[in-house]
């Protein structure tokens, strides 16, 4: 009978496959855009790139904070993937939005994103904000 790994093993973060062949990911900016903190995350959002997120939707919070922006709007046309990770990072930061007062807009969410956030029921917590 083979071996099999043991779970631990298999959650290994050494053991992971190479992904060296995705897409980098460019740390997110905060643009204002009349009374709107744009942030534009491009590329996978994980475990890896998801603090990058939060720290860029904190920062968004900050213009709200200081009465320079009325509300966050997260493009994420160029958003290739999002796991967990990135789901939570989003929920997270809806909940430091809820408390400041404002709200989390999601933009062009790809298929993938849209069908995570239908999934785990996520979906209402962020209104969209597409292009007419």
């Amino acid at each position: 009978m083979p071996e099999r790994p043991d779970r631990l093993d298999r959650l290994d973060r050494s053991a992971r496959p190479d992904r060296s062949d995705r897409e980098p990911a460019t740390p997110p900016g905060v643009d204002i855009v009349g009374r709107t903190a744009v942030v534009r995350p491009v590329g996978e959002i994980d475990i890896d790139t998801a603090p990058t997120l939060s720290r860029a939707l904190t920062h968004a919070l900050t213009y709200v904070a200081t009465s320079r922006a009325d509300r966050i709007v997260a493009d994420c046309s160029r958003v290739t993937f999002c796991d967990s990770s990135g789901l939570n990072a989003l929920i997270a930061a809806r909940l430091q939005a809820v408390e400041a007062g404002t709200t989390i807009h999601l933009a062009n969410p790809a298929p993938q994103l849209q069908r995570l956030l239908e999934m785990t029921g996520a979906a209402p917590l962020f209104p969209r904000e597409d292009p007419a």
